[in-house]
């Protein structure tokens, strides 16, 4: 893959003023800015692209299927449990651990500032809807993408765009400098304009299951592609089957002229099909009823799918409960498959999420490397759970009451001044 310098990345090297550390000495110095944040990555760009193109450019083998059996039941559903979970979890912005408030300067207007912008990201999305794009990308092939712009703008610092990672490519000789380019996206479109330069602190890639032989990451859905695959090939089947457009026996009429079969078949379709008569038959020979399976729920493979579908949950780390299997579940099974769900599978995108969040965003792109982006509700599964967790350690002298507060998002407490 051929990358092509651009004026701009050009002129962000090193020390330059147009860089990381100009952008924030700028916007912390009151200076004025002339430009405004503007999006350079193209949105949907799969509508630019022909119809049935070959050979396109594009990191993944196989988007358009992923895609496609994303829309899948089973496949909706273990992605909705996954994003939907993580969209929903109440978040914060605050200082490391290793970061004293008395250390930053005008810390409560660097907070405001970045919760705002996360709350609105762009004119058109609020944060939980830009979240569930990105972690559907994730989820489906392990592609989710968003590009970061600075504003200049001190009460909203950056801006943020959902980003089809599809259409990402990865620079393999990317020097490891922020500022140099290291992804491109593919538009569809001809000439300059159909590939767009992101570098490294411009474009937020997350990776699912990252691997030394490829840039590329592997989302669940991609493991659990042959296994969708298989499912809906029995499903229709059983479909078809149910609905009786695949008919499991056969009338042997004995040794009759094909004319007589002719005169047969039209008198039952004329005659008794679908009219729920008795059929009365007078023939010298009694028919012969020739069975090509056993008629019976076996020949719709329900053991088979059952199967198909406890292996996508299992590569999408859920229990099959999720799934709509229920077979195996009672009262005390159940919480446990609850609590195996939110370890197994949200905890560990959601930390991904916070971690790029934290460095590509605050510290990468802002500077600003003594803030770090949280979830709330990542230590217990359940909100009673997290009080008694946390009830024990106030008891226990381990958290104070403020550092209890700061963990659920709350502001500290004041204490009253003695006269």
């Amino acid at each position: 893959m051929a990358f092509k310098a651009t004026p701009l990345l050009l002129a962000r090297k090193k020390g330059d003023d147009v860089g990381l550390a100009g952008a924030v000495r700028r916007l912390w110095s009151g200076q004025s800015w002339e430009a405004q944040a503007q999006r350079r990555s193209v949105a949907l760009p799969a509508l630019l692209q022909p119809y049935g193109a070959v050979n396109r450019a594009l990191p993944k083998s196989s988007p358009a299927a992923l895609r496609r059996f994303a829309e899948t039941p089973v496949a909706r559903r273990a992605i909705n449990v996954i994003k939907d979970r993580i969209a929903s979890l109440d978040w914060q912005v605050r200082l490391k651990r290793s970061v004293r408030p008395e250390d930053v300067e005008n810390l409560e207007e660097k907070l405001g500032a970045l919760r705002r912008a996360l709350e609105e990201p762009n004119a058109s999305d609020s944060f939980r809807s830009l979240l569930e794009q990105v972690l559907e990308d994730a989820l489906v092939g392990g592609f989710g993408a968003i590009e970061m712009e600075l504003t200049g703008d001190q009460t909203q610092p950056f801006r943020l765009w959902a980003v089809d990672g599809a259409t990402i490519e990865i620079n393999p000789k990317w020097d490891g400098e922020p500022g140099s380019a290291r992804f491109a996206q593919r538009t569809g479109l001809v000439g300059e304009s159909g590939q767009v330069m992101l570098a490294d602190d411009e474009l937020m890639y997350l990776r699912m299951n990252p691997r030394t032989h490829t840039p590329f990451g592997l989302g669940p859905l991609e493991v659990a592609f042959e296994t969708i695959n298989s499912f809906l090939a029995a499903h229709r089947y059983a479909g078809r089957l149910a609905s009786n457009a695949v008919v499991p026996y056969a009338l042997w009429m004995g040794e009759t002229t094909p004319e007589q079969q002719d005169r047969m078949l039209r008198w039952w379709q004329d005659e008794m099909e679908g009219t729920g008569r008795v059929p009365i038959l007078s023939t010298e020979q009694q028919p012969q009823v020739l069975r090509f399976a056993a008629g019976t729920d076996a020949d719709l493979r329900l053991s088979w799918q059952e199967f198909l579908i406890r292996m996508v949950a299992n590569a999408f780390g859920l229990p099959p409960m999720v799934l709509g299997l229920e077979q195996d579940v009672n009262q005390s099974t159940a919480d446990a498959q609850s609590n195996e769900l939110f370890r197994s599978a949200v905890v560990p995108l959601a930390r991904l999420l916070c971690e790029h969040v934290t460095r590509d965003l605050f510290a990468k792109r802002l500077g600003w490397r003594e803030f770090e982006f949280v979830f709330n509700e990542l230590e217990a599964p359940n909100e009673l759970e997290m009080v008694e967790i946390q009830t024990q350690l106030l008891a226990a002298g381990v958290l104070t009451v403020n550092e209890v507060r700061a963990m659920r998002g709350l502001a500290p407490l004041v204490a009253a001044a003695t006269p």
